[in-house]
């Protein structure tokens, strides 16, 4: 196995940047009805990944996490642009949930059992990824047990600080955390050879190498670990409304795709007589009152963001500059791993 001089580092830290203002509802008042006497949903946001979470030219913010809480503001607004996003650290994004700065954090997080038993309740993944590390094609590195004493560059308040140790005491690596309080620090850090790897989820690491690097063909990315990991959207514990109006605003995206409802067809789609369709789309009412929003929210969701497919495929896949395959995150009957709830 060929041996590597990696660059030595001590560990650095960044100043955590201060929490973005944002109406707090108080906890006691149920989430549904702050929402709507602010008139528009805050999302916790990433600091700026193409694909996911990051504001275009103009300022307006696009990406799958962001079409994601794009849909619970149509649901409960019938207005996809009634959402605010605010940008957090990995640090800063449970205790904002937690304390009313934001009402979601779409899919910023892993699903870890910690995580869900204090304080926060994932509503159902919507993409699975494996954790990565990036490094430079020049290191001659293409695997984890390749990577003896190199420095890796990681985002604090992140699984990615816990993937780090886990890989380097299962294989007596002797990795080096440097650790960093923010995504951008954390990026321009690997990026000015201040550490030999950058971790975080694979997806997340091809749109860095994609719009970050100078070249991104001088960079390589292999799987951390064997393991796959949920990302998910997330809302506070106690309060079972709005956990249901978030996770079935999610579900809309993708029961739409299984049902071949799109985005282009949706209104041909009124006229279906498929149970399950009129069903979906509110012809027969009982799903929106259910829920104590409007009969036709699917429909809504749908007209204005698309379904789960067409949302990946613009931000993420084929018609985007990333061009990432959606592998496990194709519906189940296509072989992924995504599974749509039956909407009756």
């Amino acid at each position: 196995m060929t041996t590597h001089a990696w660059k030595s580092l001590t560990v650095a830290g960044i100043a955590l940047a201060g929490m973005a203002s944002a109406a707090s509802p108080a906890l006691s008042q149920p989430t549904l009805e702050a929402v709507k006497q602010r008139g528009h949903v805050i999302c916790g946001a990433s600091q700026g990944t193409v694909g996911f979470g990051a504001p275009d030219e103009k300022g307006y913010w696009r990406g799958l996490d962001v079409e994601t809480c794009r849909a619970v503001a149509v649901a409960v607004f019938g207005d996809k642009d009634k959402a605010e996003f605010v940008p957090l650290t990995g640090q800063q994004r449970i205790p904002a949930l937690q304390t009313g700065e934001v009402d979601i954090l779409p899919r910023t997080l892993t699903w870890t059992l910690r995580r869900d038993a204090n304080g926060i309740n994932f509503v159902g993944a919507n993409y699975y990824e494996f954790t990565g590390f990036m490094v430079p094609k020049a290191l001659e590195v293409t695997k984890v047990e390749d990577m003896s004493g190199a420095s890796v560059c990681v985002q604090t308040g992140s699984t990615t600080e816990v993937v780090v140790n886990d890989v380097s005491t299962k294989h007596n690596l002797g990795l080096n955390p440097v650790v960093f309080d923010n995504v951008a620090a954390t990026r321009q850090a690997f990026f000015s050879g201040r550490c030999d790897a950058l971790i975080t989820d694979a997806a997340a690491l091809a749109s860095v190498r994609a719009t970050q690097a100078q070249n991104p063909d001088d960079y390589i990315i292999f799987p951390a670990t064997p393991y796959m990991d949920a990302l998910a959207p997330a809302v506070r514990h106690g309060d079972e409304q709005w956990f249901d109006i978030v996770h079935w605003s999610l579900q809309a995206l993708f029961a739409a795709e299984m049902l071949g409802i799109t985005q282009a067809n949706i209104d041909e789609m009124l006229t279906s007589k498929d149970p399950q369709v009129m069903r979906f789309l509110g012809v027969e009412p009982g799903n929106g009152a259910a829920l104590g929003l409007d009969e036709k929210f699917a429909y809504n969701i749908v007209k204005q963001l698309g379904n789960y497919g067409e949302i990946f495929d613009r931000n993420l896949g084929a018609a985007s500059p990333l061009k990432i395959e959606r592998g496990a995150n194709r519906l189940f009957k296509d072989g992924g791993l995504i599974f749509p709830l039956a909407f009756q």
